[in-house]
Order: C-alpha cells, then sequence, then structure tokens
C-alpha cells in the first residue's frame, strides 16, 4: 500500500495518507489562490480514516463559495495549511499536493471553478474533467476510478 507524507514548511506539522487519493484537483476559486499564494490551488483526498495528522496546529474556518463550511489546519510556527475538510466532503480530508513535495505526484482529473481561472492558465490532459464550480457533497469512494 502507498504511503505518502505531507509536510508544513518548517516540517513540525505532518501529514500520512496511506492508500491512493480519492480525487485530485486543481481549484481555481478565489480563496484557493489565497490560501496557495499562486493563480490556483491543487490538492489530493484521502477518506478521513487514511489520513495521520501529527504536530502542533491551528484551525480556522470559513463558509466557501459552495454554501460549505471549510475548516483548514495549518501550522501555528509557518503558517503553512497541511490539510482541510469541506462539510461537502464528508469524511474526507483535502491535502495541498505541493505539501508533499514530490514532483512525481499523480496529475489532477478535475479542474473546478474556471470561470475564475487566469487566463494563461491551461490544465491539460484528456481525462481531466471541467467545471465552473465545484460538484456537490461527494461520496469518499465514489469517485476511486477518476
Amino acid at each position: 500500500m502507498t504511503t505518502r507524507t505531507a509536510t508544513c514548511r518548517c516540517g513540525q506539522l505532518t501529514a500520512t495518507c496511506t492508500g491512493e487519493p480519492v480525487r485530485i484537483s486543481v481549484c481555481h476559486c478565489l480563496a484557493c489562490q489565497k490560501r496557495s499564494g499562486s493563480a490556483f490551488a491543487t490538492q489530493a483526498r484521502w477518506p478521513d480514516a487514511h489520513v495521520r495528522i501529527d504536530g502542533r496546529s491551528k484551525t480556522w474556518s470559513r463558509i466557501a463559495d459552495s454554501g460549505h463550511r471549510a475548516t483548514y489546519r495549518f501550522c501555528p510556527d509557518c503558517g503553512s495549511t497541511l490539510a482541510y475538510v469541506i462539510e461537502g466532503w464528508p469524511g474526507v480530508t483535502a491535502i495541498p499536493v505541493g505539501n508533499f513535495a514530490d514532483p512525481t505526484f499523480p496529475a489532477p482529473l478535475f479542474s473546478v471553478y474556471e470561470h475564475r481561472k487566469h487566463t494563461w492558465v491551461d490544465i491539460l490532459g484528456a481525462e481531466v474533467a471541467h467545471s465552473a464550480s465545484p460538484s456537490g457533497a461527494r461520496n469518499p469512494g465514489a469517485d476511486l476510478k477518476r
């Protein structure tokens, strides 16, 4: 079984994820742009039972554009967001892909909030599903093949 470890920038907060993610996506919403400090954010989601988080963290919550509460877990020392959960995705934890620092990480198959995408960004791949808004509530196992 595959095990991947994500860390904050200073390394004191870690997320160990077992198995393959149920979804890897790119989000172009303005909140993800602000969270990542980039033109978009890429995240991988695992069932909660497949994610172990170790180290000190703080949380911050907000209501997302979808209307669901999003709760972010970040390092109180370096400020890196290491994980987050969204009410519309019950039982699933999202980990920003950059926290894995792994250029061989699998590519995203979903690109959401594309109406907020920077004009110079293209998410490529014949298998990528594109949408202007994210999908609704998900069953953690429903996207195992995508």
